[in-house]
């Protein structure tokens, strides 16, 4: 018989994955000063697949152009490796098209930027509150109306 599971620290592990070091530093900056989540940020797309296995974290925000790899590529690997990161991603690209890809491979939120860091904080939330057996590929968060 195994002794009960204690309750796991906080879920605030937050892989921040951006290209752009302004973007990335000011993000990171937000997310651990106004927020006290974990933040591990890093600017390419084999960085982040690296990182999966190091950090472990609770969510990834995830941009789709990247100078290595891009966002989909990352997408698609997560799934490959059958992990369970809900993943928002964060990115410039405003076509339906590349919404309805990223979402296909597993995103559960598309946000364009310029972001509203309220309600991209806002939806992180509502992700680091669900209990761990939630599976990414079977949450969806219902989009904000304008």
């Amino acid at each position: 018989m195994t002794a009960p599971q204690t309750n796991r620290e906080k879920r605030d592990r937050i892989l921040l994955v951006e290209d752009n070091l302004y973007n990335r530093e000011l993000m990171q900056d937000y997310l651990r000063t106004c927020y006290g989540w974990r933040v591990t940020a890093v600017a390419e797309g084999r960085q982040a697949i690296a990182a999966l296995s190091v950090y472990h974290p609770d969510l990834i925000l995830l941009d789709l152009k990247l100078p290595d790899i891009d966002g989909f590529t990352v997408l698609q690997e997560i799934a490959n490796q059958s992990l369970q990161i809900p993943v928002f991603v964060v990115t410039a690209c405003s076509r339906a098209a590349d919404k309805e890809r990223a979402m296909s491979l597993g995103a559960v939120r598309y946000f364009v930027k310029p972001t509203c860091m309220t309600e991209l904080c806002q939806a992180i939330e509502s992700v680091l509150e669900q209990p761990t057996s939630c599976h990414a590929h079977n949450l969806r968060l219902p989009m904000p109306h304008s």
